[in-house]
């Protein structure tokens, strides 16, 4: 399964390892010679070009790949590099400048999957690095609710327990369990939890330390 990354910046070259770290295949498409070494020396598949160039795309593989991102800083690049995904049968997610006004925002939202806004893609990521370890907050789907994930690690207290045995109460509820390097499906309520599982939960931000607290321990 691989995946086309337009632009190597901040937000690309951090999907690209996330991406990578998942082990899937990515090939990184950028038009500055620094950025193409950077990848080209964290091991990723590079092509030095304009990501809004159909014959660019098709060298990085676009008709193959499952999803492109647009990630580049330039709006207008990262969209064409979208349309020519979409037209390759690709799910395709394109980032937007923080002063686009909501009517650009829709315009471009009806034309591509998914729209990232890189401020709350930066505050998602904050969250992340603050509450650390294993515990990954991937997307804010509400002003009070968050969508995390996280891989249970060796000595985790729900390690045993079956999926129904686990207590959020009211601050979260597991929606999806997957064995290592297995896709996530919607857990069955026996499903027993086991080292190295992922699980996706639905989470109150307020409440997101101490979810943690009870499904991670002190980890």
């Amino acid at each position: 399964m691989s995946f086309v990354i337009v632009g190597y910046g901040r937000v690309g070259a951090r999907t690209a390892r996330i991406l990578d770290t998942e082990g899937y295949d990515v090939v990184v498409v950028d038009t500055d010679s620094n950025k193409i070494t950077r990848a080209d020396n964290a091991g990723f598949d590079v092509i030095e070009g304009d990501g809004s160039n159909d014959s660019v795309l098709k060298r990085a593989g676009v008709n193959q790949a499952v999803a492109l991102g647009g990630l580049t800083g330039d709006p207008t690049v990262n969209f064409a590099a979208c349309l020519t995904g979409k037209q390759h049968g690709c799910r395709v997610a394109m980032r937007i400048s923080e002063d686009f006004n909501s009517n650009v925002y829709e315009r471009y939202e009806s034309d591509v999957d998914e729209v990232i806004d890189p401020e709350r893609l930066g505050a998602a990521g904050a969250k992340t690095a603050l509450l650390g370890g294993n515990f990954n907050v991937l997307d804010e789907l509400t002003e009070g609710l968050s969508l995390t994930s996280l891989s249970v690690p060796t000595d985790a207290p729900i390690i045993g327990q079956t999926v129904n045995e686990i207590e959020l109460g009211d601050h979260g509820r597991i929606y999806a369990h997957g064995r290592a390097n297995e896709p996530m499906t919607i857990p069955l309520p026996a499903t027993t939890v086991k080292t190295g599982d992922r699980l996706a939960i639905v989470v109150e931000q307020n409440n997101l330390i101490e979810v943690r607290h009870t499904l991670m321990g002190d980890n």
